[in-house]
């Protein structure tokens, strides 16, 4: 006889179910695919076991977002909210071992666009809110799902704009979890770590325009707009801005060498954290601000000089870091480039302390007894950045116990992204100690 259905038992299925529900987000709304029908999806199984759940569009068809409230024990402690997005960034089939959108079980894996950024941890707290929902389980304290559109574009039709026109979705909300938080890093046989995301680097995509004078190509032209921002461009791209070591990554650095007895000299700390392996692409981006060309345009015709000319730049910027990356951004643009911010989301940092942060360290030792875990930044951006405008201390935890051959970093909007069967399982069970003792 078979026990009560469990949050590992259809965690697999959950992840798989969503993966085949294309999300793709291009950023372009023209193209952009829309999370509604998974939407649609989260809605009905919370339903199903009694959820009263409201579902929103916001400000554009087919970018809809779910919420549903757990209520706890204590209406007087602060909220929890538990935070994940729906979208995904584009995959080309044809680059892929299976399809990106078949959510294929196979070899010890789920497969497809989504597998670890992120719908592992939006089936993995689905699964969990469900078994509550089917046990009458009371939490400590009330419990916020929500579960979002536009994450990958910088959530102005997902976080962002429901902070700013439905805040009373997060009312009591004192602290969020999401992604990107909570996987294993193997440091020596039987030695893990997980790491819990407390900070996240700034995001602020900036367009940059240069302007000349027009003219036919046959000319001897000295006003030309693609020459001055290719130059500019240029100069920003091959730049190295200064090494910072901030607060969080100097934790991660002293507990690291509290259990390895390796060296992270300031001197030298991304030579140090090379030796880490993959993660060392996550954390190295974490101690200098980068500012990458993306994209350029101008133009229209082959022998016409065109009077403008316009780039695109990824900017991760530190916390503590911004004016003094302003400064160098100007000084090397000069004064020949204008530039504005397409997307500008601020750098995140909270202690590695507290109830909640005990708790995920307590919910991990239940299925890996030797878990240790230490704080990180992530180089990229999450929702968090919206969040912590309504006052939320923000942490990244999906939790996963990875091979340790598994080159994790390299799967997020990577090809042949996938997420360890047993690992997807793990995390279901960890995330339901963890809610119950929040």
């Amino acid at each position: 006889m078979t026990g009560p259905l469990t949050a590992a038992d259809e965690v697999v299925e959950l992840c798989s179910d969503l993966i085949r529900i294309d999300t793709s987000n291009t950023g372009d709304p023209a193209t952009v695919v829309g999370e509604s029908e998974a939407a649609e999806y989260v809605a009905a199984k919370l339903t199903e076991v009694g959820y009263e759940v409201e579902v929103l569009d916001s400000g554009a068809p087919g970018r809809s977002n779910v919420f549903a409230r757990l209520k706890g024990a204590d209406p007087e402690r602060g909220a929890l909210l538990m935070h994940g997005h729906l979208d995904v960034v584009p995959a080309e089939p044809s680059e892929w071992s299976v399809h990106p959108f078949s959510g294929a079980v196979q070899d010890g894996y789920v497969w497809g666009r989504g597998a670890v950024d992120m719908k592992d941890m939006v089936a993995m707290t689905i699964a969990v809110a469900r078994q509550f929902k089917r046990e009458g389980f009371v939490p400590p304290r009330d419990i916020v799902f929500a579960f979002l559109a536009d994450e990958e574009a910088g959530g102005a039709y997902g976080s962002q704009w429901l902070v700013k026109n439905r805040p009373d979705l997060f009312e009591g909300c004192t602290e969020a979890v999401g992604e990107v938080g909570g996987f294993s890093l193997t440091l020596a046989e039987d030695q893990r770590v997980y790491l819990i995301e407390t900070a996240e680097k700034g995001m602020a995509w900036m367009r940059l325009r240069a302007k000349g004078r027009p003219g036919h190509g046959s000319f001897i032209h000295d006003d030309n707009a693609v020459t001055i921002l290719s130059e500019a461009v240029a100069r920003l791209g091959n730049h190295t801005f200064p090494l910072v070591v901030t607060d969080t990554v100097r934790a991660f650095a002293d507990e690291i060498r509290a259990l390895t007895g390796m060296d992270f000299p300031d001197e030298d700390i991304e030579g140090a954290f090379a030796k880490l392996g993959p993660v060392a692409r996550m954390v190295g981006a974490t101690v200098r601000d980068t500012a990458n060309p993306t994209m350029l345009a101008a133009g229209y015709k082959a022998n016409v000089i065109p009077s403008t000319a316009e780039a695109t730049v990824d900017c991760r910027v530190l916390p503590g870091r911004r004016e003094a990356f302003l400064a160098e951004i100007d000084e090397l643009l000069g004064p020949d480039v204008e530039r504005e911010w397409i997307q500008d989301l601020p750098a995140l940092e909270t202690e590695f302390d507290g109830p909640l942060v005990e708790a995920m360290a307590a919910a991990l030792r239940t299925e890996d007894p030797t878990a240790k875990t230490v704080p990180y930044m992530l180089s990229g951006g999450t929702d968090a950045k919206a969040f912590t405008d309504l006052g939320m201390r923000c942490f990244g935890f999906a939790p996963l116990r990875l091979p340790p051959d598994l080159d994790f970093a390299s799967l997020f909007h990577g090809i042949d992204e996938r997420v360890p069967i047993d690992a997807l399982e793990f995390g279901a069970k960890v995330m339901d100690t963890f809610l119950r003792n929040v």
